[in-house]
């Protein structure tokens, strides 16, 4: 197969590093096209107001892996392969080995699944790999579990492919107990802005803070969101699937499907009996039949 490989760690990460040079020795073409620095947490951010350079970059990667250093975002790396760099289209796109998780609510931020996403948004099957610590630098379960993956799905091609998102734990290989089809849970953070003065005594800020596994009421939210989607289809498939939030933690891999059309089916339910009952007062507050009601 013919992979492109991007990532928000840059081109001298670790993780990019096993994952293409663990897909050239499987067989497959493999070309890289990533930041050439760190743009992580840049969520789907795209360079429009200055020119976007790109360097072909040597004695990094496995000897048959083609790769480029981009001066842009990961949406903007992909957005440049596919339209200028490779002049047929993959066969499918690849992210990571992202250095630290992307569970939940992470993906809003993530710049790993951002440059997944734009193999999507063209059509193109695509995968974000992570895994879940900042600190682990073995990525070699993680690697050999993306070119597993990659293979079934060769073999066995999903229609109208989602966005995978695929968080690893950073465990040795024989304590992942498995994998499972994970649902996208909430990751809430305590946000701190550390006040900090710069040499010239000016005032800046840092932002740090630390994650909230366990969010509350999630579960009955979720719970109360499928009741309301089941009146509409059949959404039983959703019923006991995992949180993957709660699954990494028991050193399983998570496999999420996410898809770019933000469309809440539950709230144009809503809205259109809402906009039923109030549309006469949208168009026309000052009425008198409308003054006269409220």
């Amino acid at each position: 197969m013919k992979l492109l490989i991007s990532n928000d760690d840059g081109i001298f990460a670790n993780g990019i590093r096993s994952l293409a040079n663990t897909m050239a020795e499987a067989g497959h073409e493999v070309w890289v096209v990533c930041p050439d620095r760190e743009r992580s947490a840049t969520g789907h951010g795209l360079t429009l107001h200055k020119p976007i350079r790109a360097e072909q970059v040597e004695g990094v990667f496995h000897a048959d892996v083609q790769a480029w250093a981009c001066s842009g975002t990961p949406s903007d790396c992909v957005k440049l392969a596919l339209g200028a760099i490779l002049e047929n289209p993959p066969d499918m796109v690849l992210s990571g080995i992202n250095q630290g998780a992307n569970l939940g609510t992470d993906v809003l931020y993530s710049g790993t699944v951002s440059a997944a996403m734009e193999g999507i948004i063209e059509g193109i099957p695509a995968i974000a790999f992570s895994l879940t610590n900042y600190a682990c630098k073995n990525f070699v379960p993680a690697a050999q579990f993306a070119k597993n993956l990659v293979n079934v799905l060769r073999q066995h091609p999903i229609a109208a492919p989602p966005l995978l998102n695929v968080n690893i734990p950073a465990v040795e290989a024989h304590q992942i107990k498995g994998s499972v089809i994970a649902r996208q849970g909430v990751r809430r953070y305590v946000d701190l802005f550390e006040k900090r003065s710069d040499p010239r005594g000016k005032t800046y800020y840092w932002l740090a803070g630390e994650v909230l596994e366990a969010v509350e009421h999630e579960e009955d939210s979720y719970q109360l969101l499928t009741e309301q989607l089941q009146r509409l289809s059949d959404f039983s498939c959703l019923e006991g699937t995992p949180i993957d939030v709660e699954a990494i933690q028991q050193n399983l891999i998570t496999i999420t499907p996410l898809h770019y059309n933000l469309t809440s089916p539950l709230g144009i339910c809503q809205l259109q009996a809402w906009q039923t009952q109030f549309d006469k007062q949208l168009l026309h507050p000052d009425s008198p039949t409308n003054v006269a009601k409220s």
